[in-house]
C-alpha cells in the first residue's frame, strides 16, 4: 500500500460522492439519477481492483448516506464496486484483444448492465419486482451518462497523467 494509490483512491471516492450528489434526479421508485456513475467507471479504469471496488463503493454509499437514501447504502455500496471490478478485469482483459477505446465502452457497459439489474434485484426485495420495474429505464440512462462520461474522463485523466 503506498500513499500515492491511497490518495488516489480517496479523491476518487470523494469525487464519486460528489458527481452523485450534485445532480439528483429523483426516480420513480424513491431512488434517483446521478452522474456518479462517471466517477465508478474511472475508478475502475485507473486503479487497481480493490483500491477501485472501496472508492466507488465507499463514495456511492456515502452519497446515499448523506442524501437522506441511507437504506440503499448497503447495495450501493456493492453494487458500485462490483462495477468498478468488471470495470478493471474487462478493461484488462480487452484491452490486451482490441483498442482502449473498445475495451472501456465494452466493460464500462457491462458495468452499467450490473448496475441496472442490481438495482432491480435490490429494489425488487425492497417494492416489489414489478413496482421495482420503472426504475430499469431510468438507471440505464443514468448507465448511457455515466458511461459516455467515464470513457471521457479516462481519456483526460490517461492524457494528463493524473493518475497512472
Amino acid at each position: 500500500m503506498t500513499t500515492k494509490k491511497v490518495v488516489s483512491a480517496a479523491m476518487l471516492a470523494s469525487l464519486c460522492c460528489i458527481a452523485t450528489m450534485i445532480i439528483k434526479i429523483p426516480s420513480l421508485l424513491k431512488g434517483y439519477i446521478n452522474l456518479g456513475d462517471c466517477v465508478v467507471l474511472l475508478s475502475g479504469f485507473t486503479l487497481s481492483p480493490l483500491y477501485a471496488f472501496f472508492a466507488a463503493g465507499i463514495g456511492s454509499a456515502l452519497a446515499d448516506i448523506f442524501s437522506g437514501y441511507a437504506v440503499y447504502a448497503p447495495a450501493t455500496f456493492v453494487i458500485k464496486g462490483v462495477m468498478a471490478l468488471i470495470c478493471f478485469y474487462g478493461f484488462k482483459f480487452l484491452g490486451e484483444k482490441t483498442s482502449t477505446l473498445t475495451a472501456r465502452v465494452v466493460s464500462g457497459a457491462l458495468a452499467e448492465l450490473i448496475m441496472v439489474g442490481g438495482y432491480f434485484v435490490f429494489e425488487g426485495f425492497m417494492y416489489g419486482f414489478i413496482p421495482s420495474a420503472v426504475n430499469i429505464a431510468p438507471n440505464a440512462v443514468q448507465g448511457a451518462a455515466g458511461l459516455v462520461l467515464g470513457v471521457i474522463l479516462a481519456r483526460i485523466f490517461e492524457k494528463h497523467k493524473i493518475i497512472h
